[in-house]
């Protein structure tokens, strides 16, 4: 690529007043359409949102639980072993995205491991809806508490994190919000909290700035006998954990201990092995980084004639890297305590091949990391062994003596009845005492559906919710990426973890449009079919390669204008429309494709749309409408790159090297970062 050419500051202040008037205008269309502020709007107003979640909340007069289905699919969801009841886990709140709109949630489920039913529980005092929470078991003082998280516009065009605090009851499901005194933590998501003795440890996280994303990594304890939080104060020399979120942070005798995670930071930029130009600025971007190394954090209690402000004293020491850590490196792999360790399923390992593509590598591995060995051990499934010869002799040998038993038996009991002279008076008789001694089988009685028990670990994938109960690990969702698609699991299963003899299926249901899984190979041949066609493919190789699934059925040949002419006659509309184009524009540091991906619906409907208006169009075809939608799509990113250079180069000037957007913060993210 050719050097970028420096801008002048008449050129940038005109570039951002053709900006300006570019959202005036599109505000000033939305506001002609009557949108409301629940609209797809990036500028949605997310307190009037939240504000009427909570009209809708306060309408709920007391709790009440009611049998339901399993709950919808969602991520960054919690779930939790209840501290009250070993036979009950506790599922709250998640997101779930369909591709263009999210939608939170902020019911209560129980499920109840006996009877293996789902219970919905709703409340007046219900926390508003989020995901990206946090919340544990209290300790020595019972209950749950449930800290931040987050919500956004539908379209994720604005963020909004929590800073509230709640404590749930898990025995009457009450919700009651705790005003704790002084300051406390400030709003995030991502974070993770644990318990120790009368304390509630909170550590970290993210924010959703409005240019980026900033990781935490400030230390927050709360008394639950004093309700109040302590930000411990540590020296300049201490050493302290790095800024992250998606760690795993269980409870341990000394305090708690921490591993792993997630962050970007800042780096050079390129990686080509090239020499840096002197006199040059060095362009710095954000990268990916997974954490691998292990903190304990030490707790001392303060005293009890310890004045109300004076919190616990903390102190966090670094550890050696554990021994056999998961190779390679793994963002998502979300850890659930049990007895001294953590068990650890999934994740994801991406690489970046390039700066406009990510490959990702999902896992389905089980691992138990042991707290005071720092050493991680692989959990494998044991298949039932099959019975050998000796064995199976001697199941036959049994067999064939209980069936001789039996036999003797009937025959004693025939001679009884005959000695007693039972034949000779009624033979109804002889029925009925030989009923006596035959066992009754209960039809009206259903026999229990056996549950699904498999040999293999559920589907691979990154940010699980899991729990453990009474020595049984409970695996609920995730998220799985196949391209540029997401896929939100449903499903739930429960592993033994002394058996270990198999993964009992509780329920699942097949997440939407998994059929689709094979279209992003059809997506690669479509992009290969484009840059044939720019050396010059002709019209039938093209039909022969470029298709969108290629598992249906081939679409039915009609007579259609050239692109050439289909491209000149949109020319034509948008010189008409003026100024009040409403098409997508690309976004700084967004490559072709990159643009293409996020925008390929919003082209293919603006198609459709004006197809419709005009008298002689004929019927285009899946693959022609996509392949027209991405020269639509090509032709205004290049017409956007003067603009969009000059945002970069604003953008560079100011130290940012790569903008997070609000609006589609998980794309950029790429696999490890999406839903943290």
């Amino acid at each position: 690529m050719g050097k970028k050419n420096k801008k002048s500051a008449e050129h940038k202040d005109r570039v951002a007043a053709k900006q300006s008037k570019k959202t005036a205008q599109k505000e000033k269309k939305s506001k002609a359409k009557g949108r409301d502020a629940d609209s797809d709007a990036e500028d949605a107003d997310l307190d009037a949102i939240l504000a009427q979640y909570a009209e809708e909340q306060a309408k709920f007069l007391k709790v009440t639980e009611v049998v339901s289905e399993p709950p919808v699919p969602r991520s960054s969801a919690t779930v939790l072993a209840s501290p009250s009841n070993r036979n009950e886990l506790l599922l709250f709140g998640g997101e779930y995205y369909d591709g263009t709109h999210a939608k939170f949630f902020n019911n209560l489920f129980i499920y109840n491991l006996d009877r293996d039913e789902w219970k919905e529980v709703t409340s007046p005092n219900t926390p508003l809806p989020r995901s990206g929470h946090a919340w544990c078991r209290g300790g020595n003082t019972g209950g749950v508490y449930l800290f931040g998280g987050e919500f956004s516009s539908p379209k994720q065009g604005t963020f909004y994190h929590y800073n509230d605090f709640w404590h749930l009851d898990p025995a009457t499901r009450e919700w009651s919000r705790l005003e704790t005194k002084g300051k406390g933590p400030p709003a995030r998501s991502g974070h993770r909290m644990t318990y120790y003795k009368n304390y509630i440890i909170l550590f970290g996280g993210f924010q959703d700035t409005s240019q980026q994303t900033k990781y935490l990594q400030d230390l927050w304890i709360y008394d639950c006998q004093k309700y109040s939080w302590f930000n411990p104060t540590l020296s300049l020399a201490s050493q302290k954990p790095d800024p992250r979120s998606s760690f795993s942070l269980l409870p341990h005798e000394t305090g708690a201990v921490l591993y792993g995670g997630y962050s970007r930071v800042k780096a050079a930029a390129g990686g080509g092995g090239g020499k840096q130009a002197k006199g040059q600025p060095q362009r710095m971007a954000l990268r990916p980084m997974v954490h691998q190394d292990t903190w304990f954090l030490r707790i001392t209690p303060a005293a009890a004639d310890a004045p109300m402000s004076v919190g616990p004293t903390v102190r966090w020491e670094r550890r050696k890297k554990p021994a056999n850590t998961p190779n390679p490196a793994r963002a998502g792999s979300t850890m659930a305590y049990h007895k001294g360790r953590g068990i650890m399923f999934g994740g994801v390992h991406d690489v970046e091949l390039t700066e406009e593509g990510i490959d990702s590598e999902f896992f389905d591995t089980l691992f138990a990391w042991n707290t005071d060995r720092n050493r991680f051990f692989p959990l494998s499934l044991r298949r039932p062994r099959a019975p050998g010869k000796k064995q199976q002799a001697n199941q036959a040998m049994k067999s064939r003596n209980r069936g001789k038993a039996d036999e003797e038996e009937l025959l004693k009991n025939l001679k009884a009845l005959e000695a007693k002279g039972v034949f000779a008076d009624n033979d109804d008789d002889v029925d009925e005492a030989m009923q006596l001694n035959t066992p009754k089988v209960d039809e009206s009685v259903e026999p229990a559906k056996p549950a699904v028990v498999r040999f293999e670990m559920p589907h691979r994938r990154f940010n699980a919710q899991l729990a453990v109960q009474e020595d049984t690990l409970f695996i609920f969702g995730g998220t799985f990426e196949k391209g540029d698609r997401e896929f939100t699991f449903d499903d739930m299963y429960s592993i033994d973890l002394v058996k270990m003899d198999g993964v009992k299926e509780i329920f699942f249901r097949e997440p939407e449009n998994w059929g689709l899984m094979d279209e992003e190979d059809s997506d690669e041949d479509m992009d290969e079919d484009d840059e044939e066609e720019e050396d010059g493919m002709d019209e039938d190789e093209e039909d022969d390669t470029m298709s969108l699934d290629t598992s249906s059925p081939a679409p039915t040949e009609v007579t259609v204008p050239s692109v050439t002419q289909e491209m000149e006659q949109l020319e034509v509309e948008e010189q008409d429309a003026g100024s009040d184009d409403s098409r997508p524009l690309p976004r700084p540091f967004e490559s072709l494709r990159e643009f293409f991906n996020r925008t390929s619906e919003e082209w293919q409907k603006y198609l459709i749309e004006t197809m419709k208006h005009k008298a002689d169009s004929a019927e285009k075809t899946v693959k022609e409408l996509r392949k027209a939608a991405f020269d639509m799509a090509e032709e205004k990113w290049w017409d956007s790159r003067e603009e969009i250079t000059a945002l970069e180069d604003e953008q560079e000037a100011a130290g940012i090297g790569e903008v997070v957007s609000m609006a589609d913060r998980a794309e950029n993210m790429g696999g490890a970062g999406r839903r943290r």
